[in-house]
């Protein structure tokens, strides 16, 4: 079974944008694993403008009450996220190497370029106990270059592999993503995926048992505004057994 992740970014974004503590994203974290989510996901950016860094704390402080669910929060490791993060200690810190005037992210890390600093970044993170994650794009030959500078697992970017769903082409691109994600498996890291995945997309790619966690947040949101959240959640804990 692939673990369920969810993004409450979406939720931080809606209660932001009217100045109000309305929807509560504790709350929703809250209803979510109770409905039976692995997890729960965050990617503040520094100018706040969904999850906060005052989110993470306040989640950590809820996973306690639920045993064998896990924090991960995301993002770019600058000053400022590092220090949380390490005074937060989530089970997981995913590093995406993001601009910090991104909409979104949308490409994985140049391990090649970026491996001096991502060594010292993971090594601090390490130290604490959290689990490291490298956000990826799905290229075989990097994989070990990720296990190399002290990563945990990777997240493979699954833009490419969403687009390509149910057009022309796209059985070349599983096999692509499914070949990184053997090659993090030969490496001896574990394999996270996120990003434009959906009830439609998400089951071919795990159904190979390679994919050990999903963070979906997006689409999962616009999904609820037609089938109600309880019913997306469970539809996806469905498509991942």
């Amino acid at each position: 079974m692939t673990h369920l992740s969810v993004n409450l970014n979406k939720i931080g974004l809606l209660r932001n944008s009217r100045g109000r503590d309305y929807p509560n994203l504790i709350d929703m974290a809250e209803r979510t694993l109770e409905l039976g989510a692995f997890g729960i996901t965050i990617h503040p950016r520094p100018d706040q403008r969904h999850a906060t860094y005052q989110d993470a704390h306040d989640l950590k402080a809820l996973l306690k009450r639920f045993p064998g669910t896990e924090l991960n929060v995301e993002g770019f490791p600058d000053a400022q996220f590092l220090d949380v993060v390490l005074e937060v200690e989530p089970d997981q810190c995913t590093l995406v190497p993001d601009d910090p005037n991104q909409l979104t992210s949308d490409h994985g890390w140049n391990i090649a370029r970026d491996q001096d600093a991502l060594r010292s970044v993971i090594a601090k993170l390490k130290a604490k106990g959290i689990r490291v994650v490298l956000f990826m794009d799905p290229d075989a030959e990097s994989m070990a270059l990720a296990k190399e500078v002290g990563a945990d697992r990777v997240e493979l970017y699954t833009e490419a592999y969403a687009n390509a769903y149910g057009k022309e082409g796209f059985d070349a691109v599983l096999e692509e993503y499914q070949q990184a994600a053997q090659a993090a498996l030969d490496a001896g890291l574990e394999v996270n995926a996120g990003h434009d995945l959906d009830l439609n997309n998400v089951q071919a790619l795990c159904e190979q048992g390679r994919i050990m966690e999903v963070s979906i947040g997006h689409a999962l949101t616009v999904e609820a505004l037609n089938m109600g959240w309880d019913s997306v959640v469970k539809a996806y804990l469905a498509k991942l057994a």
